[in-house]
């Protein structure tokens, strides 16, 4: 097969050669192809940002958020100026996060700090911003870090086990000796004797020092009281001028012996100088629904004397008292006698309940307060000289939690914010079955894969390779190790002057629970031009373009409730959704192999926040950023063995022995960096950078027929490997800028395109230096259905978009133009040994890509067919069955027909189709 320019080829394919003339066809979307050049249209024009939940926040601590530019627009070095509704300039920190290959700006992060006017919307443009009268200062030492923000000053070690030595406010030390805790023991036993550790910091220093917004790293290790140090851990400090508060983001990876290594409890301790009267001293924990229990140390309410007026309702309302003299003798004469309670404790052990629970001090007994469904995990500790209000984001939602106040009645309070409750069983997270047998002895002959019969009369994994044919699990011994996943955490401290109102401290909470968002409009991220020109914005025009939008919205929303009503929450699953659904037991398959957790598997994040994206839906964007946040974490190693690669889909999220560039690939997780400018996940996406030098340690087909058992030369497949791969590529390009990326991107991209059979060859020879790919001699062309599942479409979209490489361009368009032709058309190019994988809807996608770029009418037409088929079965009803009763543990609305895959790649096809060839879709 000869490589042809872009035009012969559209000229000359026998494919399409009795193709109608499609210039004008009134079938192919010009409105995608035009977005990005329309530049007149752009000049002076401001970019829109909203509050994604679509309401004005009560209160926030300052925010960021990322603003896509269409290329050529803003040159390097520019400013930028914020606006609200009311046309007024106001301070912003601005920075680039990524750039376009001419060297204008692509991405810009932006923040604005707490005393920032709320306002409904804003707007952003190129400009010179208005100074601040607000900053941030910071001075650095050998040994600390002071930061003041202008309301407080906050002092950070740099060396040490503790993470903050202090937070001043009015001349008052607020806060003191924060660091990390917990506790770890030998066995699972409740009954084993804990070992207890605690921070140590290896590096602390200013990662972004702004005028308006300052921000720490911090690294180190929890050391064991042996002095073993382990559970590496990143702790992020955020600071706003004019602020009292400080966001802390703790993220740590466990890198110890999951059968020997369980943790018993692991949080943030810090301690509470508390100046004021025992009956002057309030706590308060925060319920759902700005619900908040609270009550004094010493309780001046419900006595059988009364005090006085304005004492007991001061008192509630955590006002300082009037003056103990003014007071009824007969209550000021016995406070005595009048208990303090110095002990505090909010347990959340699972999705749907809380206790409160109070004492006196140590050694004597627990009095239940209350109870409630669910804590937003905001805790106040203080009086009217100053206090700790504190909080953890996604409390419930990561259960066990617990908030421990100890020694209230003291001069001093501990407080424990615990990440792991101690007052739960151990953290398990041992592998859950013993192989049942699965090893690699004595090969079998006539190994079955998927109903495929081995051509390879024997393999040492056939034990295995038979049991994913009953349980879809890939299994092999020791690869389901935990050992180098993380999860991250969001907490908050506000240095308080006095005891909050009850009305504000339900504002905090519910700015901790769910954390105020500006984002840009729909419209705007499309004619920015970002992440590919495969979609656009939401079109009703026609009862076809209704039927795919109604759908669209109906699965965002079906799977927003799934979470709810099957409690798809926990400390190491929140975020991610399951795989495949069982209709006889009415649940989704938690325990069965690889049906369980999805792990990313075809695309899932891609399919939610393209949704986003086009449609500002937030329950999409809460969706897609809570599945960033889980398997950025989970999902992939970052650290040992697996480094860099990701845990196809199972029971657990590391169970699974296919360990993949395909999960751990920058394409599922550059949208969350770059529409919120969330560091975390832009620490990740330099970690995946060289993960495809894994694939000179493990082989990820090796349990394929023909495929080598063992690495023998390091192999790249074309749609997987090197789709996720070039992704991790071009997301530090356009974040550095730098030549060598570049170089990587488009010399992989020429060796695919000089290549006999372009994306119709399986797999390269693979230099994980050099990244030369170098395609097998005399080989048959092959596709595997997988290819365009994990953002291959994407990207080739991008690329092209980016780079000029016309063999590159060559391939992948007769890719997409033969991949879903009819068989007698694909025999022509790929002759008879060609067989093809399936899976049309998926890949109906490429075809209207195909279609658009070469205005090929016919080629538009099968498109949308190819999107409409139906091939798994008749056409779904977008209704649920409401189950209840005895034939399930709680009332379900089910929808059996609804799978992940099928949601995530018909999401993707549906978005993409009816965006490059909508004029085709609506006539269909």
């Amino acid at each position: 097969m000869t490589s042809l320019s872009r035009r012969k080829f559209i000229r000359n394919s026998l494919i399409f050669a009795a193709a109608a003339p499609a210039v004008n066809s009134g079938l192919i979307s010009s409105k995608l192809l035009s977005a990005q050049s329309d530049d007149k249209n752009r000049k002076n024009k401001s970019i829109r940002l909203t509050w994604v939940d679509g309401k004005t926040p009560s209160c926030h601590t300052g925010t960021a958020f990322g603003v896509p530019w269409p290329m050529g627009y803003v040159p390097a070095g520019s400013g930028f100026v914020l606006k609200n509704s009311k046309k007024e300039s106001l301070p912003v920190e601005s920075w680039v996060t990524a750039v376009w290959p001419d060297g204008s700006i692509k991405w810009t992060g932006h923040s604005i700090s707490s005393c920032c006017p709320v306002s409904e919307y804003y707007t952003i443009e190129p400009g010179i911003p208005p100074k601040s009268t607000a900053t941030v200062y910071t001075e650095i030492t050998d040994k600390l870090i002071t930061i003041d923000t202008g309301i407080i000053r906050c002092r950070i070690e740099r060396t040490g086990k503790y993470l903050i030595s202090d937070i001043e406010r009015n001349g008052l030390i607020i806060l003191r000796n924060c660091m990390l805790t917990g506790m770890r023991q030998d066995s699972p036993d409740i009954s084993s004797v804990p070992q207890k550790f605690e921070s140590y910091i290896e590096s602390a220093q200013i990662e972004q020092k702004g005028t308006l917004r300052t921000v720490v790293k911090i690294t180190g290790f929890h050391e064991c009281e042996q002095d073993r140090r382990w559970l590496p851990f990143t702790i992020r400090l955020y600071f706003h001028a004019e602020s009292d508060a400080v966001r802390m983001v703790h993220t740590f990876i466990f890198n110890g012996d999951e059968n020997h290594d369980f943790i018993r409890g692991l949080g943030i301790r810090f301690n509470v100088p508390l100046y004021d009267e025992l009956y002057n001293r309030h706590i308060r924990f925060s319920g759902q629904n700005k619900g908040l229990w609270g009550e004094a140390v010493q309780p001046l309410t419900g006595l059988r004397r009364y005090p006085g007026p304005n004492i007991g309702q001061n008192q509630y309302l955590g006002k300082k008292v009037p003056d103990i003299k003014t007071w009824d003798r007969s209550v000021s004469t016995r406070m005595h006698w009048i208990p303090a309670w110095g002990d505090f404790t909010l347990t959340q052990p699972n999705a749907n309940g809380f206790t409160v629970k109070k004492r006196t001090k140590q050694g004597y007994t627990w009095i239940n307060a209350d109870q409630g469904n669910r804590s937003n995990g905001l805790g106040y500790v203080g009086g009217p000289s100053g206090g700790i209000a504190f909080g953890m984001r996604d409390f419930w939602k990561l259960h066990p939690t617990q908030i421990d106040i100890r020694n209230a009645a003291s001069e001093s309070a501990e407080v424990t914010q615990w990440i792991w409750s101690p007052e739960s069983p151990p953290m398990d997270i041992r592998f859950y079955h013993d192989g049942l047998g699965q090893d690699i002895e004595g090969p079998l002959k006539g190994v079955d894969i998927d109903g495929i019969k081995s051509s390879v009369p024997e393999s040492p994994y056939a034990k295995q390779l038979d049991a994913l044919n009953i349980t879809y699990e890939d299994y092999e011994p020791g690869f389901g190790t935990p050992q180098g996943i993380a999860r991250s955490t969001d907490f908050y401290l506000f240095a308080c002057e006095s005891t909050p109102s009850r009305e504000t401290l339900a504002g905090f909470a519910e700015s901790v629970s769910l954390p105020p968002q500006l984002a840009v409009q729909p419209e705007d991220f499309l004619a920015a031009g970002v992440f590919s020109n495969m979609w656009g914005l939401p079109d009703r025009s026609s009862n076809t373009l209704k039927k795919i939008e109604d759908r669209l919205d109906w699965s965002i929303r079906y799977y927003h409730d799934q979470v709810e009503q099957r409690h798809w929450y926990g400390f190491w699953d929140y975020g991610d959704v399951m795989h495949t659904y069982d209709a006889e037991r009415h649940v989704w398959r938690y325990d069965i192999g690889g049906y369980a957790w999805d792990n990313s598997e075809l695309s899932t994040d891609m399919w939610l926040w393209y949704s986003f994206l086009r449609s500002g839906d937030k329950k999409a964007f809460r969706l897609a950023e809570a599945m960033n946040r889980h398997n950025r974490d989970v999902d992939i190693y970052h650290a040992g063995r697996f480094r860099g690669l990701g845990t196809r889909h199972n029971v657990q999220h590391w169970g699974c022995s296919a360990k993949q560039l395909r999960i751990s690939t920058s394409m599922n997780r550059r949208f969350h960096y770059y529409i919120t400018t969330d560091e975390r996940t832009g620490d990740v996406l330099w970690e995946v950078l060289d993960a495809d030098k894994q694939l000179a340690n493990i082989n990820p087909v090796r349990k394929l027929p023909g495929q080598p058992f063992k690495v023998k030369e390091s192999r790249i497949g074309v749609g997987t490997d090197w789709g996720s791969a070039v992704s991790n590529w071009l997301t530090a390009w356009e974040r550095t800028g730098d030549p060598k990326y570049r170089a990587w991107i488009e010399n992989s991209m020429r060796d695919i395109g000089k290549s006999k059979w372009g994306f119709f060859t399986d797999t390269f020879a693979f230099d994980i230096e050099t990244k030369k790919m170098t395609p097998p001699e005399d080989s048959n062309p092959g596709a595997s259905h997988l290819s365009t599942m994990f953002g291959l479409p994407e990207v080739c979209a991008e690329l092209i978009q980016l780079l000029d490489v016309p063999e590159f361009y060559d391939a992948w368009i007769k890719y997409c133009m033969l991949y879903n032709a009819p068989r007698e058309e694909q025999k022509k190019i790929l002759g008879e040994k060609y067989r093809d994988p399936g899976f049309v809807i998926s890949h109906s996608r490429i075809t209207a890509w195909a279609a658009a770029m070469s205005k090929n009418r016919d080629l538009a037409k099968r498109a949308v067919k190819e999107l409409l088929t139906n091939e798994w079965g008749p056409e779904p009803e977008l209704k649920t069955r409401h189950i209840g009763g005895p034939f399930v543990l709680n009332p379900i609305d089910e929808a059996a027909w609804v799978s992940t895959n099928d949601s995530a790649q018909w999401g993707l096809a549906a978005i993409q189709v009816s965006a490059l060839v909508t004029d085709a879709v609506s006539i269909y």
